[in-house]
C-alpha cells in the first residue's frame, strides 16, 4: 500500500496537469479517435465481406432459380435497403461522404450529428455489399469524422477544437483504410479543410499515425496493390504520362459532369418517385450492367464477393496494375460503365464514395492509353504488358487529382499504397498536369461542386465571420404563418399544400409557442392514424429557438448539423412570446448579401 498510494498520487497529479491544458486534452482525445476510427475502418471493412457473402453467396442460394440473372436482384434489394436506412435514420448520410464532412468544417463549426458514424457504415456496407458501385474510403471518412467531432462535443471542445478533432478523424478514415499515414494527414488537410493549418498538423498526425497501427494489427501491413516493380524505359516516355495527364483532366471533368447530370435525371425526372425507392432504381442500372460486366461490382480491387458467391482476391484494379491481363477494347468497356455504374448508384441516392470508383476509371484509363502509345512508339516504353500496367498507375493518380482537386493527396497516397518509388516522376508530372488542366476548365472538384448545388461555397472562408456579424432580428422573417395544436392532419397536408413551407410553429390560442411542426413529422405517421391525430399528437414540443439579439452564427451552431429548414424567434425575456422564424432562404439572402458587401482578401 505505502508503494500504490504515492504511485496514486502522481498519476492524480499528471491528470490534473493534463486537463487543466487544452492542448494536451486535444491529444489525448487525437489518439483516441485514432484508435476508434482505425477499429472503425476495420469493422466496417468487415461488414462489406459479410454482406458481400450475404448477397452474393447467400442469394445465389436463395435465387438459384434466376440462375445468373440473380446478380440483377442483388443490387435492387440492397438499394432498397439502403433507401429504407437512410431515409427512416439520418438522411445526411446517403451519397459519398467527404462532402458532407467539408460541408461540417466550413458551416457547423465541426459538428456532426452522432448517429451518423452508425447509419453511414450500415447504409454503405449493404450498398458495396450488394453489388454498388462505390468505395468504401468516402464512408470512412464521414464515419471517422462523425466520430472525431462526436467526442469534440461531448467533452464540451470550442468550435476550432472540435474542427481538428474531425479532420483526425477524417485523416485516421483514409490511412486504416490504405495502409497510408501520410495520404491520410494531406487528404484531410488539402481535401477537407482546403489549407495546411500548422497548428493541427501534430494533433492529426498523432491520430493518423494510431489509426495506421490499428489497421496494421488487425489487417497486416501489405501495401494496397502489389504491383512489378515498373520503371520508365527511356526519357522521352515521360512525355506520354504528361499527354496522359491532360487526357485524363478532361476525361475527371467529363466525368463530374456526367455524375451531376445522373444526379438531376434522378432529381428532376424522377422526382414523382419516393425518395427511399431511388436506390434501388440505381441497383437496377448496375445490377443489368454487372450481369455482362461484374468487375464494376463494388470497390472494384482487392477482396470481395462476386457472381456466384466465390471469394474473389483481386479485382478490376488490380488486373489493370499487373499489365498485360486485360484488352485494350476491355480497358475502354469497363472505363464507361464504371462510369455509369457510379453515377447511377450515388445520383440515386445510395450511400459510399467516389475515391474507388475514381482509383478504378484512372487505372482503366491510363492502361488503355499505355497500350495505345506503346503501339504508336513501340521503342519508347518497355514490353506492351508493362506499358500497360505502369501507366494504368499513374492514369490513378492524374484522374483522382483531375477529380478531387487533390494533387498533393494524389501522389502520396499511390506512393504509399503501391511502395512503388521508381514511377514517382512520372506521376507527379502526370499529377500536376491533370490538376492544371482540370481546375482550368472547372474550379470545382466533384466534392466542392456537389456542395456549391446546396448553396454551400467552400471558397468563401469569411462566411462564419459574415454571419457572426448579423442579429437574427435583421434577418428574420416576421410574419410567417402558424397553426393551432388543434389542428388535424389532413387539414395540415393541405395547407403545406397550398404555402408551399415544409415546417410551421404551432401555436395555442392565446398566441403562446408550444412547439414546431414539419412535413417529415407528418410523413412518420402511420397512414391508418392519419385522421385520428392532430397537431398535438406529433408536433416537436420542445423545439430549438433563437433569439432576436443572437448573431446567425450562433443561433446555427445549436442545431449541430441537424438539418432544420426553420428556427422560431423568441423574446428572451419572455420564451413563449413567438417573435418571427429564422428560415434557411433568410440565412441564404444575408450571406450572399455580406460577402457582396464585405472586401475580397
Amino acid at each position: 500500500m505505502s508503494t500504490i498510494r504515492p504511485l496514486t498520487e502522481k498519476l492524480n497529479a499528471l491528470w490534473d496537469r493534463v486537463r487543466g491544458s487544452e492542448t494536451a486534452v486535444a491529444m489525448t482525445l487525437a489518439v483516441v479517435i485514432g484508435l476508434l476510427t482505425g477499429l472503425g475502418a476495420v469493422g466496417f471493412r468487415y461488414m462489406i465481406r459479410g454482406f458481400g457473402w450475404l448477397f452474393f453467396n447467400r442469394g445465389a442460394e436463395l435465387l438459384d432459380f434466376l440462375g445468373d440473372y440473380y446478380v440483377i436482384i442483388l443490387p435492387v434489394v440492397g438499394g432498397l435497403l439502403v433507401g429504407l436506412v437512410i431515409y427512416f435514420l439520418a438522411r445526411e448520410a446517403k451519397g459519398e461522404g467527404p462532402p458532407e464532412v467539408m460541408e461540417a468544417v466550413a458551416l457547423g463549426g465541426g459538428r456532426i450529428r452522432q448517429r451518423v458514424a452508425v447509419v453511414k457504415a450500415l447504409a454503405s456496407s449493404i450498398c458495396i455489399g450488394s453489388g454498388g458501385s462505390v468505395g468504401r474510403e468516402g464512408p470512412i471518412v464521414h464515419i471517422g469524422a462523425s466520430i472525431g467531432s462526436t467526442i469534440g462535443q461531448w467533452f464540451k471542445m470550442p468550435e476550432d477544437w472540435t474542427k481538428t478533432l474531425l479532420l483526425c478523424g477524417a485523416a485516421g478514415g483514409i490511412s486504416a483504410t490504405f495502409n497510408a499515414p501520410l495520404g491520410g494527414i494531406i487528404f484531410a488537410l488539402e481535401v477537407i479543410e482546403r489549407r495546411f493549418v500548422g497548428r493541427n498538423f501534430a494533433f492529426i498526425l498523432v491520430s493518423s499515425i494510431t489509426a495506421d497501427l490499428v489497421a496494421h494489427s488487425l489487417l497486416g501491413s501489405d501495401p494496397s496493390f502489389l504491383i512489378p516493380d515498373y520503371a520508365m524505359y527511356s526519357n522521352w516516355e515521360m512525355a506520354g504520362y504528361v499527354v496522359l495527364g491532360l487526357v485524363a483532366a478532361l476525361a475527371g471533368v467529363a466525368f463530374v459532369r456526367f455524375f451531376y447530370l445522373t444526379q438531376d435525371l434522378f432529381k428532376v425526372r424522377l422526382r414523382r418517385i419516393p425518395s427511399w425507392l431511388m436506390p434501388a432504381i440505381g441497383g437496377l442500372v448496375v445490377g443489368l450492367i454487372g450481369l455482362f460486366y461484374p468487375l464494376v461490382f463494388g470497390v472494384g480491387y482487392g477482396r470481395s464477393y462476386g457472381p456466384g458467391g466465390e471469394l474473389n482476391l483481386t479485382g478490376g484494379v488490380d488486373a489493370a496494375l499487373m499489365g498485360g491481363e486485360m484488352a485494350f477494347s476491355m480497358l475502354l468497356i469497363l472505363l464507361v460503365l464504371k462510369v455509369v455504374a457510379t453515377s447511377a448508384t450515388l445520383g440515386s441516392g445510395g450511400s459510399g464514395g467516389v475515391f474507388a470508383p475514381a482509383l478504378f476509371i484512372g487505372a482503366m484509363l491510363g492502361g488503355a492509353f499505355g497500350l495505345g502509345f506503346n503501339e504508336i512508339f513501340p521503342t519508347v516504353t518497355g514490353p506492351a504488358a508493362e506499358a500497360s500496367g505502369s501507366f494504368a498507375l499513374v492514369g490513378m493518380g492524374a484522374f483522382f487529382a483531375a477529380v478531387v482537386h487533390g494533387p498533393m493527396t494524389a501522389i502520396i497516397l499511390l506512393f504509399e499504397m503501391t511502395r512503388n518509388y521508381s514511377l514517382i516522376l512520372p506521376l507527379m508530372a502526370a499529377v500536376i498536369t491533370a490538376y492544371t488542366i482540370s481546375r482550368t476548365l472547372n474550379r470545382e472538384s466533384i466534392y466542392t461542386l456537389g456542395l456549391l448545388r446546396r448553396g454551400v461555397d467552400v471558397h468563401q472562408r469569411q462566411r462564419a465571420d459574415v454571419l457572426a456579424e448579423i442579429n437574427v432580428a435583421d434577418i428574420m422573417t416576421r410574419d410567417f404563418p402558424t397553426v393551432l395544436p388543434t389542428m388535424t392532419l389532413p387539414e395540415l397536408m393541405e395547407l403545406f399544400h397550398e404555402s408551399g413551407h415544409h415546417g410551421f410553429p404551432v401555436v395555442d390560442k392565446w398566441g403562446d409557442l408550444c412547439g414546431c411542426v414539419t412535413l417529415q413529422d407528418v410523413e412518420g405517421v402511420p397512414p391508418d392514424q392519419g385522421t385520428s391525430l392532430t397537431v398535438s399528437d406529433i408536433a416537436c414540443k420542445s423545439p430549438v429557438v433563437a433569439y432576436p439579439d443572437q448573431s446567425v452564427k450562433t443561433a446555427l451552431a445549436q442545431l449541430g448539423g441537424r438539418d432544420v429548414g426553420r428556427i422560431p424567434v423568441v423574446d428572451r425575456n419572455n420564451p413563449k412570446r413567438l417573435l418571427g422564424v429564422l428560415r434557411r432562404h433568410n440565412v441564404v439572402d444575408a450571406y450572399v448579401k455580406g460577402m457582396s458587401e464585405k472586401p475580397r482578401g
